[in-house]
């Protein structure tokens, strides 16, 4: 008597179409490309959002210590120096000397202008040659330190301040045109020169003097 082999039943699964895979496969790499995109474009906008946070931020920071925006910030590490620079012209009250710092040079001890003027004062080479001081007595007359060149400003103001008492104006505007352009100039033009810089230089320094903030 032979074996029976076994019948095989019917699959009840549903017919698979073998078709539609790649189709499915091509859909669902689109909408990854596409989520990719989406996700790197967020990046993108999330690096120039924080970017241009931190550039606010700076700019501000700058504005303010430049004196464009609200009141001139004195360094912590100048506020004595600025006092006690003051006091060798009782003329000059220290809140201006602040303010031409600040307008100077931003309260920068490297600074290096257009003109070749150089340190947080602002003295030309040729200048400082014939002006600086030893103040700090560390046996160097040094254009970069503020340490000399801080009060070798507040000296050069009464220097300054002298050299155009018979000049017509306002004495003190015409004192800090001579820091600006020269006494030579101030004497010329019988005042302020007519140069736009040091016209806008003293309003500057006369304006932000009002605001300073030690």
């Amino acid at each position: 008597m032979g074996v029976k082999s076994p019948r095989l039943r019917p699959c009840s699964c549903p017919p698979q179409d073998y078709r539609t895979r790649p189709a499915v496969l091509w859909g669902v790499t689109v909408a990854l490309v596409r989520a990719s995109h989406r996700l790197r474009s967020l990046l993108v906008i999330a690096v120039v959002v924080v970017c241009s946070i931190a550039a606010v931020t700076w700019a501000f920071d700058a504005a303010k210590k430049y004196g464009l925006i609200g009141p001139v910030q004195v360094p912590s590490q100048y506020r004595a120096l600025v006092l006690s620079a003051a006091e060798r012209c009782p003329a000059i009250p220290a809140e201006i000397l602040a303010a031409q710092i600040a307008t100077e040079s931003g309260w920068d001890p490297l600074a290096i202008s257009g003109a070749g003027a150089q340190g947080i004062a602002q003295f030309m080479p040729g200048v400082w040659a014939e002006v600086g001081i030893d103040a700090n007595s560390d046996g160097k007359t040094d254009i970069w330190d503020p340490q000399d060149a801080i009060p070798t400003a507040a000296q050069f103001n009464c220097q300054n301040r002298k050299l155009v008492k018979s000049v017509s104006g306002n004495r003190l505007k015409n004192t800090l045109a001579a820091y600006n352009a020269g006494y030579g100039a101030v004497r010329r033009y019988d005042g302020i020169p007519p140069y736009p810089e040091t016209q806008n230089y003293v309003e500057r320094v006369l304006e932000d003097s009002k605001n300073i903030s030690w």
